[in-house]
């Protein structure tokens, strides 16, 4: 497995160590070897994933984190060994987690899994599809130690592929 981490906004230091256990975590908990899978991501601030978000979502202002799959996948379809690259936003992530009360590590992480879980063909479009992607997220991230990211009904988050 390799993840390939470009950080474009120095707070982003230590995404490698928050970004590589959890893509190997949500690469295992959809049955995939994570030797054979790679994801790139990219470490950034509000203005830069404001500007993806426009250009590749035709929507106004930051998100948290957005997925580019490298293939039009359905659930449970084997993704390709470039699954795709995930951007994510310092300033976004850091106020949901104060906002939600949650470890800024813990949201990073969730929000990773979310974005390898898009890369994998998973989406929220559906009520159906929603659920199934939140029982991954929480299975995955139990396993990694990291506390429920839905027990206060936040829902998910405002990725989206």
């Amino acid at each position: 497995m390799t993840v390939d981490v470009m950080i474009e906004d120095p707070r982003w230091a230590g995404l490698p160590a928050i970004a590589e256990p959890a893509v190997q975590a949500a690469l295992e908990g959809l049955g995939l070897d994570p030797d054979d899978h790679d994801v790139a991501l990219l470490g950034c601030d509000d203005a830069r994933i404001a500007a993806l978000n426009a250009r590749f979502r035709r929507r106004d202002g930051p998100t948290n984190v957005l997925s580019f799959p490298a293939a039009d996948l359905a659930p449970g379809e084997t993704p390709p060994e470039e699954m795709g690259d995930v951007a994510i936003a310092w300033d976004t992530c850091a106020r949901e987690a104060e906002a939600q009360g949650k470890p800024f590590e813990a949201h990073v992480a969730h929000l990773v899994v979310h974005a390898v879980l898009h890369l994998a063909g998973h989406d929220h479009d559906s009520d159906g599809e929603a659920r199934l992607m939140e029982r991954l997220e929480r299975r995955i991230l139990a396993g990694m130690g990291v506390p429920d990211p839905y027990r206060d009904g936040a829902g998910a988050p405002d990725e989206e592929r």
